[in-house]
């Protein structure tokens, strides 16, 4: 026996999903100055979420303090601009915690990244810093985090 679902996707969301797509894309030319791979196989991009004629991403930064943080900003606004001139607005929001490691990187990024850099950034973070938690616990302390 088959049977069908039918499921109503309202227009907004629909239109919301397409923005995000579109920008998504766009921001593939977005390279971190120090890192040889785009901000979104980096993993940088944490979220992206349209409000209204707005779209609001979360990002972060490689490590914390970074001073290209607003250079790759401005870069990433600019690229998603170009993707939805529709939108009225479109905010960059920063997180510093929890903190970017390489778990966040795509498989291609990774590849990327060991095909320009000669290693695997993942093995090279494991060697230095031994986990992730371990990690975080060394950023809260530098961030004063309780």
């Amino acid at each position: 026996m088959l049977y069908t679902v039918s499921c109503f996707v309202p227009r907004e969301a629909m239109a919301s999903e397409e923005v995000i797509s579109k920008v998504k894309s766009a921001l593939k030319i977005v390279y971190d100055p120090e890192i040889p791979v785009n901000v979104v196989d980096l993993g940088l991009i944490r979220d992206m979420k349209v409000e209204d004629d707005s779209l609001v991403i979360k990002m972060v930064m490689t490590a914390p303090g970074c001073p290209y943080e607003g250079y790759i900003a401005e870069m990433v606004k600019d690229a998603a601009r170009a993707a939805a001139p529709e939108l009225k607005d479109i905010r960059v929001e920063m997180e510093s915690f929890p903190p970017w490691t390489p778990y966040e990187m795509t498989e291609e990024g990774r590849k990327e990244f060991k095909e320009r850099a000669g290693y695997d950034i993942m093995d090279a973070f494991i060697q230095r810093w031994g986990s992730k938690e371990n990690y975080y616990e060394i950023v809260k302390k530098y961030l004063g985090i309780d």
